[in-house]
């Protein structure tokens, strides 16, 4: 299985350290966030990785190189301007292969291991949810014996930005900047979205105290 890291987000809410730095580069605890997963997919058994990039994107490929140095393989898409995720990911699927992927949004900061995720998913996606943060009390979808669903008369979780996904759930989609919460409600109205609850550490670096929050963690963590 390979795996993507989405990375080419302008990180607005982190300026001014996104002003001359990609947000998948500023740092937690002294390491770049996006290290701590290709960290994390190399335990779990992950060779090759794609990562999109649009904002200073450059820098990331000068840090990353091919990922030899972590012991990766490390393919790069590169967008002229943002795409959004659903876009981002349909741009980069010549890369991904015709086989379910894994997806990690490259903003977040998690504990979560990711060899569990190389199982078969059944249906098109299979999404991880967390505990809904302080910011985001509502949460995002349901979960139920399961499978996922877009039911706001449900207790809902939070996408974590973690799914493993099959490329037939882009079937019918054109080059371009698009969302992916769309395609995943489309394929939860036919039940074909799966999904687990996380309850280990989980962080959306979105803004400066989110990231101290992170560094908090990495200070006390064994």
């Amino acid at each position: 299985m390979k795996a993507m890291i989405l990375a080419a987000g302008k990180g607005e809410r982190l300026r001014p350290l996104t002003l001359h730095t990609p947000k998948p580069l500023v740092r937690a605890g002294g390491v770049p966030l996006i290290e701590y997963h290709l960290r994390a997919l190399k335990r779990a058994g992950f060779t090759d990785v794609v990562i999109n990039h649009a904002w200073l994107g450059q820098q990331i490929e000068d840090y990353l190189g091919d990922g030899q140095r972590l012991g990766l393989n490390i393919a790069y898409s590169p967008e002229g301007e943002p795409l959004e995720t659903g876009g981002g990911i349909f741009r980069a699927l010549p890369l991904l292969g015709d086989e379910p992927f894994l997806v990690v949004n490259g903003d977040i900061w998690t504990d979560c291991d990711f060899a569990p995720l190389r199982a078969p998913i059944k249906g098109l996606a299979h999404l991880v949810l967390v505990d809904n943060p302080l910011h985001h009390p509502t949460g995002d979808f349901a979960l139920v014996g399961g499978e996922v669903r877009d039911d706001a008369s449900l207790s809902r979780l939070t996408y974590s930005g973690i799914a493993v996904l099959h490329p037939q759930l882009f079937a019918g989609c054109s080059a371009g900047a698009f969302k992916l919460a769309p395609l995943l409600r489309d394929a939860m109205g036919k039940g074909q979205v799966t999904g687990e609850h996380f309850t280990g550490r989980w962080v959306d670096v979105g803004t400066h105290e989110r990231l101290a929050e992170v560094e908090q963690i990495l200070a006390v963590k064994p």
